[in-house]
């Protein structure tokens, strides 16, 4: 984890020789609490995680290493200056957590930090090294994963290489992870002193933070070697990304060949994403033994294309939509670095379908998603039906009741293919009409065949802002019998907000109401300090001495721990950054209940009703919320059931209005990263 952010050096770096201690020669897989649990690690839950590993199919599939991250341990060492296991977390100490994980056939990760202390507050190993590094070995720990905080501003290399020196001394093999957020131009270096170094600032489970730690990592594949890994942090995948977005990670981090370190409660992971984490052909690319880093071959537009030489000779190809709607991208075997042949296949590591093509590799990919292609040279082509592509333009949101859509299919595979058959479905309720011919009675190698539809959305929508799925299909025939194609989208429509509430944004937003349910879909850095994006639905001048706020959160998107929804008060809601009067109570993700204001009058928000950087209690939704303000003093509560009410906080604000805009809000706190998400209230009353 990191203290604050810090700059990160993304310059192609000049490998050093990989450390030869044996270990990590394909990139180590396993699992992290930091980014679920935070300091709340104990035995109990690491144990349970190792029964899920096994259980889940995730220890058969590779996954090797449960892994401890920082608050394992007691706020001061023992009087010989050893490192002392919190008791009441870990009862039977490091040693008995690691027997058991150990029983299980798994391995036992810790963490530490190259600093006076961690990253949390406890004590760190600089200075310590060897008695630190002598307790891992003893207790059994097989990997560490060693922090930054606290670092005193010596140099990274030095303090990196004196626990490497340390654990080199205890005779017991530990994965070394350098953890140092990429500073330091570490790439350069940290093959020669760990076996994976952190190459970014902590990913958080959001689709820009993804992208941004993607773009560092994948330009430093010379560094990266068997035993040697870039780490671009730890897996987001099942915490609050969307499905497609969750496979474009997994896809990405197998094709830089990078440590695949799951970040979730494995215990309630759905079954899709355990089809993701345990997605075989995928991590057979991620630990390939020819240890290459998928190399960047293409990237325009936001459309990127990765290639990584396997050791059987085919090639990892990776098709990545940055952008938000479906787009075609192409290539071509020769341009991934495979050489002239009769032909070649194409394995989806997806869908496990297998197609022929004569050199093209392409395919319409969704918005955020990744295709992932096995591709090997063929001496026996017509084996496999033609590669085929369709790309359906499903628009991102309907701006009106109807909208056209076209769907356009390419035969890239060598022969022609016949009966081509264009269709789009839709959910009940929508009406979808052909415009154009969608029959076609033959497509040679490399046409097209295009068809046009008119969609109509709903008349009643089932929520204020509906998000649908409609699919561009294709069939058609070959020589070896048909072929089928889709081409999914999502499209959103939102039922217009009524008077008397008024809406406002000063990021990205759509508002929708449907009775008295209200929906916000938005972003927004943050509202703190002289960061204020939201938005809003509210009442002009519907707060005032004596009223009482009371709406129900039925929904919240976890963009981040610290998203925020809730009610907002203010003079002017309009006047973002410097209308006094601002209050807001509060629902966040992963900081259950926070009551924020502005205490100097300044329209920016500066006091939290909990300890700094903490709520109360845990989000749990529905969620009830109650803001009731006497003169310019404000109470907020919450409630889990709408009769049973906890004070969250009081605060008195300055230059607050005889009336005041009042309504519910929401910000997905992106840090600037673009990720929007949805919030749904419901019953909101003002008096």
């Amino acid at each position: 984890m990191t203290a604050a952010p810090l700059a990160v050096v993304t310059a192609a770096a000049t490998p050093a020789a990989a450390l030869d201690n044996g270990l990590a020669k394909t990139p180590p897989m396993g699992w992290n609490d930091w980014n679920t649990f935070g300091c709340n690690v104990s035995e109990k839950l690491v144990e349970q995680i190792a029964d899920t590993m096994v259980a889940s199919g995730m220890q058969q599939a590779g996954y090797q290493y449960v892994n401890i991250d920082d608050c394992w341990m007691s706020k001061s060492r023992d009087a010989a200056g050893n490192l002392v296991p919190d008791p009441v977390k870990f009862p039977d100490g490091i040693t008995g957590v690691a027997a058991y994980v150990h029983s299980k056939g798994l391995k036992l990760g810790i963490y530490e930090s190259a600093g006076t202390m961690t990253c949390a507050g406890y004590p760190g190993s600089l200075g310590h090294e060897d008695a630190d590094a002598a307790s891992f070995a003893s207790w059994g720990v097989d990997y560490l994963k060693y922090d930054n905080c606290n670092n005193q501003n010596i140099p990274g290399q030095q303090r990196y290489q004196a626990m490497g020196a340390a654990l080199a001394k205890t005779g017991r093999p530990i994965v070394y992870s350098l953890c140092n957020w990429g500073n330091e131009n570490v790439a350069s270096w940290g093959a020669g002193v760990g076996n994976l170094w952190r190459t970014t600032g902590d990913i958080s489970a959001d689709f820009g933070s993804m992208l941004g730690n993607f773009h560092t990592n994948v330009a430093l594949a010379a560094g990266a070697g068997p035993g040697a890994w870039n780490d671009p942090d730890m897996l987001e995948v099942g915490n609050g990304m969307t499905p497609i977005e969750d496979q474009s990670e997994f896809s990405l981090w197998a094709a830089m060949a990078a440590p695949l370190i799951s970040g979730a409660d494995l215990r309630t992971a759905t079954p899709q994403t355990m089809a993701i984490y345990t997605n075989r052909d995928v991590i057979a690319v991620d630990q390939d033994p020819l240890g290459k880093q998928g190399v960047e071959i293409a990237n325009s537009g936001g459309l990127d294309v990765l290639a990584k030489p396997l050791a059987d000779g085919s090639v990892a190809v990776a098709l990545f939509n940055e952008n938000a709607t479906t787009a075609t991208i192409s290539t071509t075997a020769q341009a991934v670095g495979l050489g002239a042949a009769k032909g070649y296949t194409l394995h989806d590591l997806w869908s496990k379908r297998t197609t022929e093509t004569p050199g093209a590799i392409s395919a319409a990919v969704p918005g955020h998603g990744t295709v992932l292609y096995r591709v090997a040279k063929t001496d026996k082509p017509g084996t496999f039906p033609p590669s085929i592509s369709l790309d359906t333009a499903i628009p991102a949101q309907l701006n009106g009741p109807t909208a056209v859509v076209t769907s356009a299919f390419t035969n890239n595979g060598s022969s022609a293919v016949g009966n081509v058959t264009l269709g789009l479905n839709a959910p009940a309720g929508w009406l979808v009409k052909p415009l154009t011919a969608t029959g076609f009675g033959t497509v040679r190698p490399g046409r097209m065949a295009i068809a046009a539809f008119r969609i109509t959305a709903p008349t009643v929508l089932t929520k204020p802002i509906e998000t649908d799925t409609l699919t561009g299909t294709v069939k058609a025939r070959w020589s070896g019998g048909d072929t089928t194609g889709d081409s999914p989208g999502t499209v959103r429509v939102a039922a217009p907000v009524q008077s008397p509430y008024l809406t406002y944004s000063d990021t990205t937003a759509v508002f929708g109401q449907s009775g008295t349910q209200l929906g916000i879909l938005g972003g927004g850095a943050d509202a703190w300090g002289s960061t204020d994006e939201y938005s809003t639905v509210y009442r002009h001048g519907a707060e005032h001495d004596g009223s009482t706020t009371i709406v129900r959160v039925t929904a919240q998107a976890a963009t981040s721990s610290w998203a925020k929804a809730g009610i907002m008060v203010r003079n002017d809601v309009t006047a973002p950054g410097s209308s006094p009067g601002y209050l807001i109570l509060a629902v966040t993700p992963g900081n259950g209940y926070v009551l924020q204001w502005d205490s100097t009058g300044s329209g920016q928000l500066d006091s939290n009703s909990a300890p700094s950087d903490s709520g109360l209690g845990a989000a749990s939704y529905p969620t009830w919320l109650k803001l009731v303000r006497t003169g310019s003093s404000y109470t907020g509560s919450y409630s889990t059931d709408g009769t049973t009410w906890t004070t969250v906080g009081s605060a008195t604000v300055p230059d607050v209005a005889a009336t005041q805009d009042a309504g519910v809000f929401m910000t997905a706190h992106n840090n600037g990263g673009g990720t929007t998400g949805e919030v749904d209230f419901d019953s909101l009353s003002q008096n």
